[in-house]
């Protein structure tokens, strides 16, 4: 049976070889956005998004006891505490959906419960303030307004559903002794720790400050302005933090979780990037699916209008503040305002590459009802918002 399935396997590779349409232009066009955006992946985020988020992700693995987390975002936790915290994480990180995958599986492994912990996995990429102004000065306040509102409410109401769901399971799993800790003796002073996290979430935050809009003279300009002496600054901080509290064995305990984040993650998000290039192709640039047929099927204010913008934000990969430009391009073309809040709700917290590792780290059944959980919500909201903004 066995060799018969790798027979199967050879025939479908050979037959898929032999009629490869690479005569076929759209298809070569295809093939040349799947790569020019794994390119573009690789040199725009994961030096400066996802490496630094790989070190948090091993630091909290590492130098957060269980006993914090487990406070703070456990079981027995006050949910209003952690929900609280979860729902309003992003304002501070600023991360794509990709990024806030290994901070996500950091906290996740050391025993937070699967409900802030997804709240925090969903406004993350959601709740990022100077998208939403980006999204207010550009697509208009009512859409800016609906989407903090939106983002804010949904990754309370998510992560509670997803605990109600699969609350017997995380009982189980509480229950299972892994994180069963008391109090940890820290090595270091809480200041010193809360420094630590600092200086890295400053530098993750920093060297990915977004450019402000042109004649934009404001705060966010200024800040845009000196990111690189704000970066730099917090990372010499971090290596002198480093060279005297640090011991050499903990660094070596970081950096293997460090690089096991890496080896978990990467090579999952490199390959839904260059699936999601191949299909629905960079900003301003087509994939072998034609943009007019999405501008056709996203017009009004529809169920199906709707739910197909949410599927497609689902599946399609949006970096940090790019989903504004493609969403007006989109309205230009035709698309209902309550599918374009749809897409705002659903694109920045999902894409394919982030759905391919959410799986590695907490289930196919966990990540497909999260998937859909977003989906539902971000049609109904989207039908709710485009019957009230016309």
């Amino acid at each position: 049976m066995k060799e018969w399935r790798k027979f199967l396997y050879i025939a479908a590779a050979f037959l898929v070889c032999f009629y490869l349409p690479v005569e076929n232009l759209r298809f070569s066009n295809a093939v040349f956005e799947a790569l020019a955006l794994v390119k573009w992946y690789a040199r725009e985020h994961v030096l400066l998004c996802l490496v630094p988020a790989f070190f948090i992700a091993g630091a909290i693995s590492v130098f957060v006891s269980q006993a914090s987390v487990m406070k703070y975002f456990g079981a027995k936790a006050n949910k209003f505490l952690s929900y609280s915290v979860a729902s309003i994480s992003g304002t501070i990180l600023a991360v794509c959906s990709c990024t806030v995958l290994p901070l996500f599986s950091g906290i996740y492994k050391r025993g937070a419960g699967l409900g802030p912990a997804v709240a925090f996995l969903y406004s993350g990429p959601a709740i990022n303030v100077l998208a939403i102004i980006l999204t207010a000065r550009i697509l208009g306040w009512q859409l800016g307004l609906a989407r903090a509102i939106g983002a804010v409410i949904f990754s309370v109401v998510i992560g509670l559903l997803m605990h109600l769901i699969f609350l017997k399971e995380e009982r189980a799993r509480q229950a299972s002794g892994d994180f069963n800790v008391g109090e940890v003796k820290e090595t270091r002073s809480l200041g010193k720790t809360v420094l630590y996290f600092a200086s890295m979430v400053a530098f993750l935050v920093f060297a990915n400050w977004g450019k402000p809009l042109e004649g934009d003279h404001g705060i966010w300009s200024m800040i845009y302005q000196y990111k690189g002496w704000i970066a730099g600054f917090s990372l010499v901080s971090l290596a002198i933090m480093l060279f005297k509290w640090f011991k050499k064995d903990e660094l070596k305990e970081w950096t293997g979780a460090t690089w096991g984040f890496a080896l978990q993650i990467l090579p999952l998000l490199l390959g839904g990037v260059l699936v999601s290039g191949f299909l629905l192709g960079r900003v301003g640039h087509e994939g072998v699916i034609p943009s007019r047929f999405v501008a056709a099927l996203v017009g009004g204010n529809s169920l199906w209008a709707n739910l197909f913008s949410s599927i497609l934000a689902a599946f399609m990969y949006f970096a940090t503040l790019t989903e504004v430009p493609i969403l007006q391009g989109l309205m230009n073309s035709g698309m209902g305002k309550g599918p374009a809040l749809a897409l705002l709700l659903a694109g920045p917290a999902l894409s394919l590459p982030s759905i391919l590792v959410l799986r590695s780290i907490m289930g196919t059944k966990k990540t497909v009802v999260y998937v859909v959980l977003v989906v539902v919500m971000a049609t109904i909201s989207g039908m709710i918002f485009g019957a009230i903004v016309k």
